[in-house]
């Protein structure tokens, strides 16, 4: 599974970054960004979570 955050949809809500920060960052651009590319399995409730959270349907998981 691989992290993906489009910036062209980012607004920078900060939601996913408060629900899985090991996995999200909020930066200086007012966007988010992925720490990993590949979290920990163990991860994946908190990113389907910041998925569902973020308003602009920003982040995508892709199966790899």
């Amino acid at each position: 599974m691989k992290v993906v955050v489009d910036h062209n949809l980012c607004e920078g809500n900060g939601r996913c970054a408060e629900v899985a920060p090991e996995v999200f960052e909020l930066r200086d651009d007012d966007r988010s960004h992925v720490l990993a590319d590949a979290p920990a399995p163990g991860s994946r409730p908190r990113i389907d979570l910041a998925v569902s959270l973020c308003p602009r349907q920003a982040i995508r998981l892709i199966a790899e």
